[in-house]
């Protein structure tokens, strides 16, 4: 009989609330909700994503998961620890990643760096050098080891964060916003590391508001909105949930506002997502399946230059927008 195995991690109603006006709380509507009763498993080996935009509270897990912030009410187990009664039992066991170039020391190397937050986790000495040597080759900064971090770009800085954060070769690798304002080339190449260290076995959650990067990585999205998790499961899975509904979409000159606005007042249409540029303007229409809608919407946009409308199958971010317009 097969072994079931736990989930490294384990999340039960987890909520956190941030008071307001230096008060400390006393009533759930006094504080700003960041994170609101979500619930989620993850387990060993996967690669789980945290999905959703800017302010949805996925920092805010992260942290709490992290041991770097105290939930306010319900519970959280990483690797049968909990986060409130033993975070130093699970620091040892952990690491963490942020987007962005801070957590580095910019007058020292690369290596200097490895070596440094090495000594902080006690690597010990006999494995230590050994160790960053090899991190330095994982990520690509072999040649650029004793070169000042403060010389790197931005894609190096990032990577050599990823190998700050493998040097205590952790049983699970919390990643918050991994390629955030990274060129996509570079963010490409910080995706291959990802996905090479989960095929050697390491548990990574992430969070990202990119939604081509969560159905390229992830084997499971929690979708999250307002501090709550709206969706869960493969992005396959979720991609499901849109399944009545097809897509159309449109590529145009500049568009206004009241043309997008008139095109999600048609009848049949579900939900409508556009980016608007000075000269160029992609909008897409999620409408009931099999509605013979292209026709009706060439028409409501009569006057402005159309250079493509097309059917398209639902993307995982159209399951977003219609789960997030959905819980509006």
């Amino acid at each position: 009989m097969k072994e079931i195995q736990r989930p490294v991690i384990c999340v039960e109603e987890l909520t956190k609330i941030y008071p307001t006006g230096g008060k400390a709380l006393s009533r759930r509507s006094e504080g700003k909700l960041a994170v609101d009763c979500i619930s989620f498993e993850v387990h060993k080996g996967e690669i789980f994503g945290l999905l959703g935009p800017n302010g949805a509270g996925k920092t805010t897990t992260i942290k709490m998961l992290t041991t770097l912030l105290l939930p306010t009410s319900g519970s959280a187990a990483v690797l049968g620890s909990d986060v409130v009664a033993h975070p130093m039992e699970i620091r040892k066991r952990i690491n963490l990643v942020s987007g962005g170039e801070r957590g580095l020391y910019y007058r020292i190397t690369g290596r200097q760096n490895l070596l440094f937050f090495s000594d902080l986790y006690q690597v010990p000495a006999r494995i230590k050098k050994g160790r960053v040597d090899d991190l330095l080759r994982i990520v690509g900064l072999e040649e650029a080891a004793d070169t000042r971090v403060e010389d790197y770009s931005r894609g190096m800085k990032q990577r050599l964060h990823i190998a700050r954060g493998l040097v205590n070769d952790p049983e699970i690798l919390f990643l918050d916003e991994p390629t955030i304002g990274l060129d996509p080339e570079i963010a490409r190449e910080v995706r291959e590391i990802i996905r090479g260290m989960s095929v050697k076995g390491k548990t990574i959650l992430l969070t990202t508001h990119y939604m081509h990067e969560a159905e390229e990585m992830c084997s499971r999205i929690g979708l999250i909105s307002k501090g709550r998790i709206i969706a869960l499961g493969a992005p396959s899975e979720l991609k499901e949930l849109v399944k009545t509904k097809s897509a159309i979409e449109i590529e145009a000159g500049y568009l206004p506002a009241e043309a997008i606005e008139s095109i999600r007042n048609l009848e049949g249409v579900k939900d409508v997502h556009a980016m608007v540029q000075p000269d160029r303007s992609v909008v897409r229409v999620l409408v009931e399946e099999g509605s013979n809608m292209m026709g009706t919407i060439a028409t409501a946009l009569d006057g402005y230059r159309l250079n493509r409308i097309s059917n398209e199958e639902p993307t995982l971010e159209d399951a977003y927008l219609s789960l997030v317009s959905d819980d509006d």
